[in-house]
Order: C-alpha cells, then sequence, then structure tokens
C-alpha cells in the first residue's frame, strides 16, 4: 500500500530547514561535511536521527506500507488494541529500510514506522553473480545469502538479467526499493505472517553487506 492509497500523503513532522541536530553526525551532515550516506557506512557511524536520511537522499526516497495489521496487550486497566504498521523504504539504488510502529492511531503508527524504517536504513551489496549473465551490472546480488525471522527462512540467490523477481509478493516490494531488479529466492515456514518475512528478507540483504567479493577487493 502507497501513502497515497493510504489516503494521505505522510510528511515528516518538520522540514530539514526547520530541523534541529541532536548528535554530531547530524551536524556533520546538516553543515555539508558529510554529502551522502555511503561516507556514513564507511566510516562506520550510526544513524540515530531519521532527518539525515531526509536531507541525503531527499526527493530520491520513496516508501510504501507492506502490511496494517490489529495488535492487542493486556494491561491492568484491560485490554488495550492498538495498530502495527511495517513500512518500507529505499532509493530503489542501493539503499533500502525497514521499519515498525505501533500506536492506537494509524497516521501515529505510519509515520513512526517510516521513522524507524530510516534508522535501519542499509546499503545494499549488488551485483551480477549470476554465471548464465556475467554481465557486471548491478541488478542482482553478487553472491547467495540467506535471511531468518521467526520460523520463516529466505535464500536468495543471484539470477541472470531478464528474469524478474522471482519472490512473494512482499520479498517484492523489499527488493525493489533496494534497486534489485532479477532474483531466484527459496523460502520456507510461516511466510504468511508478513512481518517475518519482510524481515528475513531485509536480513538476507543485510548480511550480503558483511562480505566483499572479489571483483570489489582493492577499492
Amino acid at each position: 500500500m502507497s501513502a497515497e492509497e493510504f489516503g494521505e500523503r505522510i510528511q515528516p513532522y518538520e522540514t530539514i530547514e526547520e530541523w534541529k541536530p541532536r548528535t554530531r553526525l547530524g551536524w556533520l551532515v546538516k553543515e555539508g561535511k558529510i554529502g551522502s550516506l555511503k561516507e556514513i557506512f564507511d566510516m562506520n557511524m550510526r544513524i540515530k536521527e531519521p532527518e539525515i536520511v531526509d536531507a541525503l537522499l531527499g526527493r530520491e526516497l520513496q516508501h510504501e506500507i507492506i502490511d496494517i495489521n490489529m495488535v492487542q496487550k493486556m494491561t491492568d486497566a484491560g485490554r488495550i488494541t492498538r495498530f502495527r504498521v511495517v513500512v518500507v523504504v529505499g532509493n530503489q539504488n542501493g539503499f533500502v529500510g525497514l521499519g515498525v510502529g505501533k500506536a492506537r492511531q494509524l497516521r501515529i503508527a505510519v509515520d513512526k514506522a517510516l521513522a524507524d524504517a530510516k534508522l535501519n536504513i542499509i546499503p545494499v551489496r549488488r551485483g551480477c553473480g549470476s554465471f548464465e549473465c556475467g554481465c557486471s551490472e548491478p541488478h542482482s546480488i553478487p553472491y547467495q545469502v540467506r535471511g531468518k525471522a521467526g520460523s520463516v527462512d529466505v535464500v536468495l540467490k543471484p539470477a541472470p538479467k531478464g528474469t524478474g523477481l522471482v519472490a512473494g509478493d512482499t520479498a517484492k516490494v523489499i527488493l525493489r526499493y533496494a534497486g534489485i531488479r532479477d532474483i531466484w529466492s527459496w523460502s520456507r515456514g510461516k511466510t504468511s505472517t508478513t512481518i517475518n518475512f519482510a524481515q528475513a528478507v531485509f536480513d538476507a540483504l543485510k548480511r550480503a553487506y558483511r562480505f566483499v567479493s572479489v571483483s570489489e577487493w582493492g577499492r
């Protein structure tokens, strides 16, 4: 579900001009001393303010709601019902984030999930690891990776150009926002649980960045 399908466009609480950074990294970004997310990850710094992502990606950043569910919690005052929203953000060119938000009001839950997704944004290692292709373009992933969340286990495999996204609907959304166009996938577990399926795919993409392929040696 996109923001337009949700019925209203999601906007951050404050614009970049009104943003007052609360961390050292935030001040470096606002002062222009850091100009890209890649620099942040190269320095192994942690993003603690969602406005940092807004400032660096700007209009490139897109988002989509992939799940809305009702959850309940028992307290001394009785049963409390809240909305749980799962949101994916990305620029469809190498950066993707997944976030979860809970609140009694749907709009607040969406805003929390969007902020959480920006804080969890990660770089995606793309490439062409398929022996059937060998084109060196970043249309797939460089090697096979596995991700897990709850009972769901997901394996992502490189695919030749033109294959498309051979995966479930939830996985397709995350992979598309990550900038991956061709991939094969295998999964097991209760994939109908959207949040676990999404987190398993996101975990696989996160693990892919822990390794350096041969083509990237010396960079």
